[in-house]
């Protein structure tokens, strides 16, 4: 990783490029790679768990519409064919994960719901005799059974309990596709600079061309649609008292590209002027940090939800 640093800034200094031209340059890019890989963790861990439950579609649906008020702000002010071309991305990744999420839940609530009839009929149809059979009703000591046997399922499960949030395997892969996704940025940068694909831009804000008022106005609803979107599934865990189904790398991962985007803008000029053209996708990355670390919390307190239940019951 330092060494993927190292020849990144080693690049920038035989190029005669300032330490803050390549830090700027050094922090959009691992955004941007963060970004690409962004939704990849959460795909996985609703394939591997055949199930959507624990991610909002709110929190998409708002997510979504965020990014296609990004796209349009983007077409609508001129910007490079690259940023356009990653908004369009974001929007057709949002889709995928959404479908993803929309396919589950209709395909398990169709289970649940045979499930629940065939469960009736079996109830209606079974004789009552049968039925205080099958159940122990009334039975000495079934109930004693019945709680015994509960009780050593949930203490068979302490040990899961005592390692939600600390499993080793997991923080390991978690740090590793982190530190994956920098040194891909770094490099990434430093290929792009010494090939000439990217070049440091004005640092005047003077240099820049105003920005048509709807395309800021769209930038600001973009900013605000990100801002909002995390609400619902902040809401969804507090009421769920569990983080069980959603991915803790996704959400590293949105903190690693908000944190890097927002440090490419500063580090690249503080004067006003550029600092307030790019002032809504400030907002829009640096604002979602705050609703990032809520989560974070929520992942500490609540862990996978079996935890939490196993302790309650």
């Amino acid at each position: 990783m330092h060494a993927v640093l190292t020849a990144a800034m080693e690049a920038a200094a035989s190029h005669h490029l300032t330490t803050r031209e390549a830090l700027s340059g050094i922090w959009g890019s691992i955004s941007l790679c963060a970004w690409i890989f962004l939704l990849v963790p959460q795909l996985i861990e609703n394939y591997k768990s055949g199930s959507a439950d624990g991610i909002s579609l709110v929190f998409l649906a708002i997510w979504f519409i965020g990014d296609v008020t990004n796209l349009a702000g983007a077409l609508w002010a001129g910007l490079v064919p690259t940023v356009i071309a990653l908004a369009m991305y974001f929007c057709v990744a949002d889709l995928i994960l959404i479908a993803q999420c929309v396919y589950y839940n209709t395909i398990n609530a169709r289970r649940h719901a045979r499930k629940t009839s065939t469960l009736s009929t079996t109830s209606a149809e079974a004789p009552l005799l049968g039925r205080r059979d099958s159940s122990n009703v009334g039975l000495p000591g079934s109930h004693r059974r019945d709680s015994q046997a509960s009780r050593r399922r949930r203490a068979s499960s302490l040990p899961t309990i005592l390692d939600v949030d600390t499993e080793p395997s997991e923080a390991l892969k978690n740090a590793l596709s982190i530190l994956g996704v920098v040194a891909v940025g770094a490099a990434g940068w430093a290929l792009a600079w010494r090939s000439g694909v990217w070049e440091p831009q004005p640092t005047d804000g003077r240099d820049l061309e105003p920005i048509a008022p709807g395309a800021a106005a769209l930038g600001y609803a973009s900013a605000l649609c990100y801002l909002g979107a995390r609400i619902p599934q902040i809401i969804k865990n507090q009421r769920d008292r569990s983080c069980d189904g959603l991915s803790l790398l996704f959400f590293i991962l949105s903190l690693l590209g908000n944190a890097t985007y927002g440090a490419g803008i500063l580090f690249h000029s503080t004067d006003p002027e550029y600092f307030v053209t790019n002032l809504p996708w400030l907002i829009g990355s640096l604002g979602t940090m705050v609703e990032d670390a809520v989560i974070f919390l929520q992942f500490r307190a609540f862990g996978s939800g079996e935890a939490g239940s196993a302790l309650e019951a």
